[in-house]
């Protein structure tokens, strides 16, 4: 396994903890259990900024910019509920 294989999958496990931090935090009763879903929330969200920057930094994580056009009729399609 390559490190870029490596990279992508810690990425995919980082947001999938997200995700799953996040209805924790969200459904959670108790206070001191929320704040440690929540702490834990931030941190993983940090590794995951992180591995992301430098996943880009490597050029293994390809960001494409989006014309300002395109982002205006995809917010007047889903504005008009299309």
């Amino acid at each position: 396994m390559n490190d870029q294989l490596r990279m992508e999958n810690y990425l995919l496990l980082l947001k999938s903890t997200v995700e799953v931090y996040v209805h924790g935090t969200l459904e959670s009763s108790n206070e001191k259990v929320r704040k440690i879903l929540h702490d834990s929330l931030h941190e993983t969200m940090t590794h995951q900024a992180n591995t992301y920057d430098e996943m880009v930094k490597f050029g293994w994580y390809q960001v494409q910019n989006v014309e300002k056009t395109t982002i205006m009729e995809t917010l007047e399609k889903l504005q008009k509920g299309n």
